[in-house]
């Protein structure tokens, strides 16, 4: 990347959390405008629409910028090679973390956006799940068998259906809005649910 993109790159960065801190606000939710981003984020509202086209796109691309994020931050676990369980639980203290720093109007909003369906039936979490967190997976699982954490009678495939079968679960609306304060739990009950029998 050469300066100039460089550049154009954290410009956008700006822009984008500049538009999540107002998004982010209960009462500035409903009616932001571009007008109010662009003086926000400190740049000409011809800016906004070079960089993002429209209104609806630059939310979107703030909801995108929040997920790539949570992504970003369990690379960064994962690459600790901290044992299974350890990692399950960082991993969730790291997502809960992140719903913390936003609002429920705002995580509603994102969760609207996620989970509509295309197409093919699938789901804009669904498939960023499909994309990026498969391989952090298995690894992980690989991680756990090796440890003894994970029964070794679960295969890869049931392991990542079992998940994508939560994840799927999640992206009903009379689920997501009321599972985000029950992270820990769901963590919990994932690990003790994977793990050798003990006879």
């Amino acid at each position: 990347m050469n300066g100039f993109e460089k550049r154009t790159e954290e410009k956008k960065k700006n822009i984008l959390e500049a538009a999540f801190e107002l998004m982010n606000r209960n009462e500035e939710g409903k009616n932001i405008t571009m007008d109010k981003i662009a003086k926000h984020a400190n740049v000409g509202k011809a800016t906004l629409f070079k960089y993002f086209g429209s209104k609806d796109n630059l939310i979107h691309e703030v909801f995108q910028h929040v997920i790539n994020q949570l992504i970003d931050s369990a690379k960064e676990i994962m690459a600790e090679n901290k044992p299974f369980e350890e990692t399950m639980i960082t991993l969730s203290q790291n997502k809960i973390s992140l719903l913390d720093k936003i609002s429920q109007p705002f995580y509603m909003k994102m969760m609207d956006f996620f989970t509509e369906k295309d197409e093919d039936g699938l789901s804009l979490m669904m498939q960023k799940f499909n994309e990026v967190n498969y391989g952090m997976l298995l690894d992980l699982f690989h991680r756990g068998r090796k440890e003894g954490k994970v029964d070794l009678k679960y295969s890869d495939e049931f392991l990542l259906l079992y998940f994508q079968a939560i994840v799927e679960g999640i992206s009903s609306p009379q689920i997501y809005e009321k599972i985000a304060p029950y992270t820990e739990e769901w963590t919990e009950i994932f690990i003790k649910g994977i793990a050798p029998r003990k006879d």
